[in-house]
């Protein structure tokens, strides 16, 4: 028996592996199409969406079950605005990314703040160039932060790249 306690796996999808999942998706349907099994690939067609729709309505409820841990969340109480710009990039089957942008909206309406969503699932380059290998990404100028982030760890990050209210500036003089 093991005294260590139980570790979750880190609540990110590696690109490579939704990558590999679609090109094994597109794989079986070919491979079944070729051997005339019509009836197989339409099932399979069918069915592999269906139960990837089913995980995502029901991820937030099922994760620590899949040993990724809760993904609860509460909204941070007392927020001010971040006239910043962030920006979200997300894959299309990573059941983590529509919780996350959830809270950015969330605090998008608290924060005011500018939100841009990049869907990288058929441009992994994008991300594979910045050195990320795992979504979701939510960036704020030089900062980042890559997989599940709860609210406040989000409103932590953009308010690292608060620029100082107009009204707190002071003139400077130029000779």
């Amino acid at each position: 028996m093991t005294t260590q306690p139980f570790t979750a796996k880190k609540q990110q999808c590696k690109v490579t592996g939704l990558i590999l999942s679609w090109v094994v998706y597109l794989a079986v349907i070919g491979l079944l199409a070729q051997e005339r099994h019509w009836a197989g690939a339409l099932a399979w067609l069918i069915l592999v969406p269906c139960v990837r729709w089913v995980l995502f309505g029901y991820f937030p409820r099922i994760s620590r079950f899949l040993g990724y841990g809760r993904v609860d969340d509460v909204l941070p109480a007392p927020l001010s605005p971040a006239r910043v710009a962030v920006t979200f990039y997300s894959f299309f089957s990573c059941p983590f990314c529509p919780i996350v942008w959830q809270r950015l909206e969330a605090l998008q309406k608290e924060m005011d703040f500018t939100l841009q969503k990049i869907d990288v699932t058929l441009k992994p380059q994008l991300l594979i160039s910045k050195g990320i290998s795992a979504v979701p990404v939510v960036e704020v100028g030089d900062n980042r932060l890559v997989g599940n982030a709860t609210s406040e760890q989000l409103a932590a990050l953009i308010g690292l790249a608060r620029l100082p209210e107009p009204s707190s500036l002071q003139p400077v003089r130029v000779a």
